[in-house]
């Protein structure tokens, strides 16, 4: 079977998160402490970057009263009304030259905020004008897709965030953070060929919904936007556990590829509803669970699930002659 680029990408997870951890984990716990008496709190990114906001934002308002607001880079920049001098800004790219997220943070560099990037490129624009940066220590990735980038971008944003505070749950995941390379080289070997499997069984498929709750949601979005559409080219549409009821559960009937996203988080209950709901009506459900693969708490799901997931998206673009980690038009455009 031909092997992509992504492949090697995929298994390399393990290695950059334990450099990350390694080299940017003194930088993280002093930016932690510098932005815990901000005002407010901006989480900013595009396309999988995005993704790792929505997540980070929702494991922290689990557990914490923040004030904490997610938006995409051009939203930030036209939309965003900033009274508050007191806020922090944290930009999330891969590249360091992600054209909207670089309009954003150039615009809070204006607006005298505190600017925080996370990228993979140490020598970007973004990395050189952010007060302050975090490496993540992946190497150049090509994939689309983003596998290592967003693994240990959405590190970072847990490592920072849950540093800001001090107690059991927050110890908890600090602690659980440093378990993750383990974890993920483990599932690693252990899905990938559950997943291939599955992936050939839904090869002919072209539309996916794609369902989560909590910090769970970030993960649909990115399966959904970045993953099987970007690398799979299938159409999928993500969406909170919570509104299935609002609109998707018209769209519902029998063969309908639907892929839920489980942790045993409190929201998970609506997750199951829509799931039951589904069966009644013939769905095709792929449930992806948290209990399956790791015992860790339930707010690092996202981390762990994006394992079996990846493996599902890489093989599902190779059952349909497609290389996962390439595009047709995203380089060609710009705005």
């Amino acid at each position: 079977m031909m092997k992509y680029r992504m492949f090697d990408e995929l298994m390399e997870q393990p290695d950059s998160l334990r450099r990350t951890l390694e080299s940017e984990g003194e930088r993280m716990e002093r930016i932690s402490n510098e932005i815990l008496e901000c005002g407010r709190i901006y989480l900013v990114g595009c396309g999988s970057s995005l993704s790792t906001c929505y997540s980070a934002r929702d494991a922290i308002a689990m557990n914490y009263e923040v004030s904490m607001d997610v938006m995409t880079g051009y939203e930030f920049y036209y939309h965003r009304k900033i009274d508050y001098s007191d806020s922090a800004v944290i930009f999330t790219s891969q590249s360091g030259e992600t054209a909207d997220t670089l309009a954003a943070l150039r615009r809070a560099n204006e607006l005298g905020l505190r600017t925080v990037t996370i990228t993979n490129e140490p020598g970007s624009t973004m990395a050189s004008e952010s007060m302050e940066t975090i490496v993540t220590r992946c190497g150049r990735e090509e994939a689309i897709l983003g596998t290592k980038t967003y693994m240990t971008q959405l590190l970072a944003l847990y490592r920072i965030l849950f540093g800001m505070y001090s107690d059991e749950r927050s110890d908890e995941i600090m602690g659980e953070l440093e378990r993750l390379p383990g974890e993920v080289e483990h599932l690693l070997r252990r899905t990938e060929g559950d997943c291939r499997d599955l992936a050939e069984e839904y090869a002919a498929e072209d539309i996916f919904y794609c369902m989560g709750s909590g910090p769970n949601y970030g993960l649909a979005y990115k399966l959904a936007m970045t993953m099987l559409m970007e690398g799979a080219l299938k159409h999928a549409c993500p969406l909170y556990s919570g509104e299935f009821r609002h609109g998707l559960i018209e769209r519902i009937e029998e063969g309908v590829p639907v892929i839920f996203l489980e942790s045993g988080l409190p929201g998970d209950e609506l997750t199951e509803r829509a799931l039951r709901f589904c069966e009644k009506l013939g769905a095709e459900n792929l449930v992806f669970r948290m209990s399956d693969y790791s015992d860790l708490n339930g707010l690092l799901a996202p981390f762990v699930l994006a394992v079996p997931l990846e493996w599902f998206v890489y093989y599902l673009a190779h059952f349909n002659g497609e290389d996962p980690g390439s595009t047709r038009h995203i380089g060609k455009v710009r705005y």
